[in-house]
């Protein structure tokens, strides 16, 4: 009508959006790992050690069915925080209509913090190029990125890998981001192709650092505060993101705070992993159904141990076949 006064806008939808980390902060994160970052492990590493910001597991899109992109059970863990912590959601999948419409659903699910997956190796599980394997066709990139920066209300991000089998491939996309509007990049410098193997280069990290004003976060063979604090010292990066190193040991995050003991000796370690382990289990028998499935579900954190002085300890956790014999040998361990 036209006496009617203009409408106000809203002011909650004129703020700026914030990154999932405090403004002058250095952002410790907890990466999304495939079968061990669930829900309750993350609530785990939340009670112990509070990371900064969580990253959900890969949320995988169907690229068929268009009213059902995510699944039900990815939907019910999508919330904007957890216990405060930021929660950020990751998709990964291919094919600008079907990420376009997932993260659509994951913002009308309660998501605040989007990001797409461009680094994981093994990314077969749809029938197109997901994960790493979106770095083989970067043209496909130049209007995914943009498409999925519009539809997005809250804080765009993405995690990628260095390259597809290229280290330097990273420096021909950074125009991309920039000019797309991603908020801040989570940077693991490897290639696709080398999987796991060889060390993260992270003379690339400082490199890209150098070259955007992007927030770069880092990620890759973190393993100790030392690592830690070195990789923050040469790269300039804005924050480091801790996956098998914090799997393997959540004090991580302590250490490189300086509130746990940056170099524990042998009892501490023990004591930590007898902790752990016992929490995790607590945790995971909840969660899970049935002895085997939540032994095995157990088992997958000694993926990531790589630590000498409890190898016989370890080898003997893998060959447990019940949880009596399980909490036994954890008794044990000192």
């Amino acid at each position: 009508m036209e006496n009617e006064a203009p409408q106000q806008p809203d002011p909650a939808a004129t703020e700026p959006i914030h990154l999932p980390w405090r403004p002058g902060q250095v952002p410790l994160m907890l990466a999304p790992m495939q079968g061990l970052t669930n829900r309750a492990m993350r609530a785990l590493f939340i009670d112990w050690v509070r990371p900064d910001t969580v990253f959900t597991e890969f949320m995988r899109v169907n690229p068929v069915a268009a009213r059902k992109r995510l699944s039900a059970g990815d939907l019910l863990e999508i919330v904007p925080d957890e216990e405060g912590v930021p929660l950020v959601v990751q998709l990964i999948g291919h094919g600008k209509e079907a990420l376009v419409s997932a993260a659509r659903a994951a913002e009308t699910a309660g998501a605040v913090h989007l990001n797409l997956n461009l680094g994981c190796p093994y990314g077969r599980m749809t029938s197109g190029l997901t994960g790493g394997g979106m770095l083989r066709r970067p043209e496909d990139l130049e209007e995914i990125i943009p498409a999925l920066r519009d539809a997005v209300s809250g804080t765009f991000s993405i995690k990628l890998r260095a390259g597809y089998d290229d280290h330097r491939q990273v420096f021909s996309l950074l125009p991309l981001f920039e000019a797309a509007g991603v908020d801040f990049l989570v940077l693991h410098p490897r290639t696709v192709i080398q999987e796991y193997t060889g060390w993260a280069d992270h003379a690339v990290t400082a490199d890209v650092v150098r070259h955007t004003r992007l927030p770069v976060i880092a990620n890759g063979d973190i393993r100790s505060a030392a690592d830690g604090m070195r990789v923050l010292r040469e790269t300039g990066a804005a924050g480091l993101m801790l996956g098998r190193g914090a799997i393997a040991d959540p004090l991580l995050f302590q250490r490189l705070r300086g509130l746990a003991a940056a170099e524990p000796d042998r009892q501490e370690r023990a004591m930590a992993l007898q902790r752990y382990l016992r929490d995790v289990l607590a945790r995971y028998r909840v969660m899970f159904c049935g002895e085997v499935q939540v032994l095995n579900k157990v088992k997958g954190v000694f993926a990531t141990m790589d630590d000498p002085a409890f190898a016989r300890e370890v080898k003997q956790l893998r060959k447990a076949r019940t949880i009596r014999v399980f909490t036994a040998i954890l008794d044990g361990l000192g």
